[in-house]
């Protein structure tokens, strides 16, 4: 799995480095990325439509496919909570920490432990109510 991993990653690379610009990479202004801002735009938009086709290849990877479905259907209500989840399992792959894919139930045992640090670290809301116990105050002799 390893060995496919690098496979991958050295054809992804090679492909974005045939996408540079046919001056090794540099811009006229002689910095990478620093040229007309126009191009800068587009530059940056591919970017960032590469490194999305690469997490979600990563993703593929790590999550089976009811897992997968599961993180969709979690990004369709919270897309900030699905985005962290994810990043996490990015990075617990990444270290190593996973030994195989992650299923469904193994997602949501993860979703639960996240679920347990927000409440531990989300403030309480106490609300101290006076209690009429004495009334006599009110009636002013009456």
């Amino acid at each position: 799995m390893d060995d496919e991993l690098q496979a991958i990653r050295a054809r992804r690379l090679a492909e974005l480095q045939k996408q540079k610009t046919p001056t090794g990479g540099f811009s006229p202004g002689g910095f990478p990325g620093h040229g007309n801002d126009q191009g800068g735009t587009a530059e940056d938009a591919e970017k960032k439509r590469q490194m999305e086709e690469m997490r979600e290849m990563m993703l593929a990877q790590i999550l089976q496919t009811d897992a997968r479905e599961r993180l969709a259907r979690i990004a369709m209500v919270k897309a900030d909570k699905a985005r962290s989840i994810e990043d996490m399992l990015i990075r617990m792959a990444r270290m190593g920490q996973l030994r195989g894919k992650v299923n469904d139930t193994q997602l949501v045992d993860l979703l639960e432990q996240v679920n347990e640090k927000t409440k531990r670290n989300e403030p309480k809301i106490v609300f101290n109510r006076r209690r009429d116990e004495d009334d006599d105050d009110d009636d002013y002799g009456l």
